[in-house]
């Protein structure tokens, strides 16, 4: 079993052997040592200083003007260098086989010089065309220094590392092996990609080196732990994963490579070079991030094969990292018996050559039978925990129900006004993104402080203002997690924000976007026109956003006015039905403790589309750390609730809407486990 977790440990913690590692599963412990490093979470753009969306035709219309000659790639424009020397010079010199070129993603407009490392976005590279400013750039290049500030404790690491063949003793070698699954891998792979061991930490410790080679710039140590039966494997990066863009392997390649495997850990590149000798690269942070600084790297090679895993989850991380780097180039490795990781294959003594030609194109054009479909059915219903989605910690209820949280679907979730709607769906998604679920929040009607307040509330199951000492320990870990906020607030227009959520997907590989609210989608423009049918078009957008991005996509709805004694049904959400038409999920905050006293508010999953379970759970709501989720003594009771047509012909019919009555259910809530 593969983690990878999001880590930031103190150095001198583990130089002393005090390393704190980080269990599955235990992601929410706070951790101790020194005082945190600075670090300043990024955030998107606010619409004071929005990021210019700018187009690849754009930028060759800009280039063309500045008369700088460009080649266009698979996912940048290659041009020469204004941060290596005067433009001039390097233009009239810069060929195809220049080994300093600029890139600029196109579609983002951010710049890389592999040479000088300088990078910036669109209005930087504009800046330093038409102002001059180059010389400056490149000689604050990051290629200047190593790991800033944490370079002499790399340092200090890697020295202290030895090759694992190196090892005085014999038996030592052989339990290191056995703990990474090493028996086939040769000690002259290891020393090939330039593999460590630090026998105090029990960690294999892999470089990070600048694209020449010439210095060293972070690390990955990684530690195997015994867990059950099997084996846990927990990775610490330095720096912190933000800032680790290491493509392992990438000194190795050379200009002329036109041929790549990606693979999402690095023992399973060693595994694949040394059965193949094809250049392989891997992902800095596995299945959850390719950082679109990292393609300019890849633009040399025309055809690229993703073999990241052997599951599905692997399997939807190699599409979704296809589309960044131009499905027309790239192959996949489906996941299966016959396909296991490459690291296993090998073991297995399989023929991963073979296991390569038989990589799928990422690309077609469309699906013409059943014949083309069939492994991916098989697929599903050999794997049917994975197909449900990744399931909540907090919520086992909403697992019984709902199966887990899938991509591509569209949720929709609704409540009476002062019911904890933003409470309850802010610990939702924050029980997903700390299973490695991506998450980009829209919060147009409180702040992003506030919101942020009450999700670290959350995170540390308790009020940090009664216990600030812990403040730091806890808001470190909670900055490591892939939680990013939209900075708009209030009334917004619906393309920036669907532009915003693009540019989240392609730069954070955003799997969850949460909206809250989508009144606040109807501006000041839509007040004289046809609201109903504005809506209707806010909700469609929506909905092809998260099925041609593979996003889940949480929308907030109020509901209409409702009389207080009466519980909302699918019916009371605001406008048309469409929204319940497309939506995919419906849940339903129901808050009846104006009928029947504190503590009578439950969810009700209204409409379940991937497998048709709907009921109701009780939820209550713990003041002190501001969370829904069962305590750990009494976890709530779940009632399921029976279609009409299931329902017992001797009893009366439910009322319009389905579902039990409000009585029935609060009766269900009332009544002790058998």
């Amino acid at each position: 079993m593969w983690i990878s977790p999001q880590s930031g440990y103190p150095l001198r913690s583990l130089l002393t052997l005090r390393w704190p590692i980080m269990w599955m599963g235990c992601r929410g412990l706070p951790r101790g040592g020194p005082p945190r490093r600075p670090y300043r979470k990024e955030v998107l753009p606010t619409p004071d200083t929005p990021v210019v969306f700018v187009t690849a035709a754009e930028i060759r219309q800009y280039l063309r003007a500045q008369g700088i000659p460009f080649q266009d790639g698979h996912s940048c424009l290659r041009t020469p260098s204004p941060f290596l020397g005067p433009r001039g010079a390097e233009a009239e010199n810069w060929t195809e086989g220049s080994p300093h070129s600029l890139f600029i993603d196109k579609t983002t407009g951010h710049f890389l010089c592999t040479g000088s490392l300088a990078e910036g976005n669109w209005e930087d590279f504009q800046a330093s065309v038409e102002g001059g400013a180059a010389g400056s750039w490149a000689s604050e290049g990051k290629g200047s220094e190593t790991v800033d500030s944490q370079s002499n404790d790399v340092l200090r690491i890697w020295d202290r590392a030895v090759p694992l063949a190196e090892l005085p003793d014999q038996e030592e070698i052989q339990v290191a092996r056995t703990m990474f699954n090493l028996a086939k891998v040769s000690d002259a792979t290891l020393k090939l990609f330039n593999v460590r061991y630090l026998r105090a930490a029990r960690s294999l410790v892999f470089p990070w080196f600048s694209p020449g080679g010439l210095s060293l710039r972070g690390l990955k140590l990684l530690k195997a732990e015994g867990q059950g039966e099997g084996v846990c494997y927990v990775e610490t990066t330095l720096p912190r994963p933000s800032a680790y863009h290491n493509l392992f392997g990438l000194p190795l390649i050379n200009l002329r490579d036109v041929e790549v495997v990606l693979t999402s850990r690095e023992l399973d590149s060693l595994a694949l070079h040394q059965a193949t000798g094809l250049p392989t690269l891997a992902l800095p942070r596995g299945l959850a991030f390719l950082p679109p600084t990292l393609l300019p790297y890849l633009e040399q090679f025309r055809r690229i094969v993703l073999w990241l895993g052997d599951d599905l989850r692997a399997w939807e991380a190699a599409k979704l990292f296809a589309r960044k780097l131009n499905p027309k180039r790239c192959s996949l490795v489906r996941p299966g018996d016959q396909h296991p990781r490459p690291l296993e294959a090998l073991t297995q003594g399989l023929n991963l050559q073979r296991i390569l030609r038989s990589a799928l194109p990422a690309g077609h054009k469309s699906i013409v039978s059943f014949r083309q479909l069939r492994e991916e059915v098989l697929g599903e219903l050999s794997n049917v925990e994975q197909v449900a989605g990744v399931r909540w910690g907090r919520f086992p209820d909403l697992n019984r129900l709902l199966k887990g949280h899938r991509k591509g679907e569209l949720t929709v979730f609704t409540g009476p006004t002062g019911s904890g709607k933003t409470t309850f769906i802010s610990e939702y998604a924050l029980d997903l993104c700390t299973q490695g679920v991506n998450t980009l929040w829209g919060s147009f009607e409180i702040s992003n402080v506030r919101l942020a307040r009450i999700m670290l509330t959350q995170f540390a199951m308790g009020r940090l203002e009664e216990r600030l000492e812990e403040y730091d320990e806890w808001a470190d870990r909670f900055e490591d997690l892939a939680l990013y906020f939209m900075t708009f607030h209030g009334q917004q227009n619906i393309r920036t924000v669907v532009d915003t959520m693009h540019h989240a997907v392609y730069v954070y590989d955003i799997c969850h976007v949460i909206i809250d609210n989508l009144q606040f989608m109807m501006g000041q423009e839509q007040l004289s026109s046809d609201r109903i049918a504005a809506q209707d078009y806010i909700v469609g957008a929506f909905r092809k956003f998260a099925t041609d991005n593979s996003c889940h996509v949480t929308l907030v709805i109020h509901p209409r006015k409702e009389d207080n004694d009466k519980e909302l049904q699918t019916a009371s959400i605001f406008g048309s039905a469409k929204a319940s038409q497309e939506a995919d999920n419906v849940l339903i905050l129901q808050d009846r403790k104006l009928v029947t006293g504190p503590g009578k508010r439950y969810l009700q999953v209204a409409k379940n589309r991937f497998d048709g379970d709907v009921g109701v759970f009780p939820l209550e709501f713990n003041k002190n750390s501001l969370t829904f989720s069962p305590s750990a003594k009494g976890k709530a009771r779940l009632k399921k609730v029976k279609d009409d047509n299931e329902l017992d012909p001797k009893k009366p019919p439910s009322r319009k809407g389905g579902g039990a009555s409000g009585k029935q259910k609060d009766k269900a809530a009332q009544t002790p486990p058998p």
